[in-house]
């Protein structure tokens, strides 16, 4: 499928998906580049389980921020690729949504794009951990789902990340 097709099955499926969605209110989440993230917590047989969702500090950590229009991870998420990659791992039922996001600054079709880019940087980290592509979907949403509405460069780059969304644990 080319490109021109598949970024236009993307914008149709977020306007699609945005119709539908109830509208809700999203509290900022401040981009956190001095995460330190710790390392994985074994239990007994050393695989994560379900609960390690909710309680390990790592796997807790869901969001990855960007750099203006860039698509490469930082090295400061790379533990916390690790991690949900082993999750994933241990868990081989496990599924996760991977949601690209932007600043509002660019086209729509740029947006879309970068977003997707962005969330398939997140993938090849999770596969290059360890995980399996066919646990991970990535779908991006562009511009269309901002934490912040303000018009500066704080906000802007709460925009620009990657949400990961677990949708079968």
């Amino acid at each position: 499928m080319n490109k021109t097709v598949r970024v236009a099955l993307v914008a149709l499926l977020c306007v699609g998906a945005a119709a539908c969605a109830k509208k809700q209110e999203v509290k900022p989440q401040a981009p956190a580049p001095e995460q330190t993230a710790q390392a994985p917590a074994p239990q007994s047989n050393g695989k994560y389980t379900p609960a390690d969702l909710n309680t390990d500090a790592c796997l807790r950590q869901r969001v990855v921020y960007f750099d203006f229009d860039k698509s490469e991870i930082k090295p400061e998420f790379q533990q916390i690729m690790a991690c949900h990659a082993k999750y994933l791992q241990d868990r081989p039922t496990a599924r996760m949504r991977l949601e690209g996001n932007t600043d509002e600054r660019g086209t729509r079709e740029y947006n879309l794009g970068l977003g997707e880019r962005r969330g398939n940087a997140v993938g090849s980290a999770l596969e290059a951990n360890g995980a399996s592509s066919s646990q991970i979907n990535v779908i991006s949403y562009g511009k269309e789902k901002p934490v912040c509405r303000e018009h500066n460069e704080d906000c802007w780059s709460k925009n620009r990340r990657v949400e990961i969304v677990y949708t079968a644990e």
